[in-house]
């Protein structure tokens, strides 16, 4: 874990430690501490971090819902807390880079492992309760995960864009979209862009920290201008 790749991640996390350690500390797989005896893993910090995780967005979707069912709530939670959503916010941090790993699980692409990740993303998140408290903590969480609970609060394709481009295009264009990706920068800085085509056109093109956001943004922007440049249909009145 080199000081440049810590560093970008705090400016990423858009907070920074007065107490250092605990951010080394989960950032810290038990892997590593089997090599160096002596030091403490993450998984304190991951226990600590999923409860305070679980309550920030329990809290948050309670009152910004109020006329969810209890069981369409616990569908939302389910899903924004889930180890493959924290794995993706993970990759959208760079968080996998910045890792202490031991020397096998590092050469078998721990650093992607989406269970490595997801832990790890936890840990990141109980230290900062640790080190600057509640507010903190809640700042954090709903920086990293506030679109994936309105995404998945909409109900099924309602913040999907992918979904809603995919239809309006085979309705009228009687094709797919497709998406050409790209990506910029260091890896523990990486940014990536994607461009939609259709058909033989390029439509637009959308940013991201990570694929899927790139995609979602390009289809979303192409979406809502093709959505406007849609006809009416005719009203009953018209011949």
């Amino acid at each position: 874990m080199t000081a440049a790749r810590t560093e970008a991640l705090v400016l990423r996390l858009g907070y920074r430690f007065s107490d250092e350690t605990l951010l080394a500390k989960a950032l810290t797989h038990r892997s590593w501490c089997a090599e160096w005896p002596g030091h403490d893993s993450n998984e304190r910090l991951e226990f600590l971090g999923d409860a305070v995780l679980g309550l920030v967005v329990t809290d948050h979707i309670y009152r910004s819902y109020p006329g969810l069912p209890e069981g369409e709530l616990a569908k939302v939670r389910a899903t924004v807390v889930s180890a493959a959503a924290l794995a993706e916010v993970a990759v959208e941090l760079g968080i996998g880079t910045a890792l202490l790993l031991g020397k096998g699980e590092d050469a078998s692409n721990g650093r992607e492992k989406p269970s490595i990740l997801a832990d790890a993303t936890e840990a990141v998140i109980g230290a900062v309760y640790l080190d600057g408290g509640w507010s903190a903590a809640a700042g954090l969480v709903m920086r990293l995960v506030a679109g994936r609970i309105v995404e998945a609060a909409s109900g099924p394709g309602g913040h999907d864009y992918k979904t809603r481009l995919q239809e309006l295009s085979a309705r009228r264009f009687e094709t797919l979209p497709r998406y050409e990706v790209a990506d910029h920068g260091p890896d523990h800085a990486k940014h990536f862009s994607a461009t939609v085509w259709v058909g033989d056109t390029a439509r637009g093109t959308g940013h991201g920290r990570s694929k899927k956001q790139a995609e979602q943004a390009a289809a979303r922007m192409v979406w809502k201008v093709l959505e406007a440049a849609e006809p009416s249909p005719p009203s009953e009145l018209e011949g």
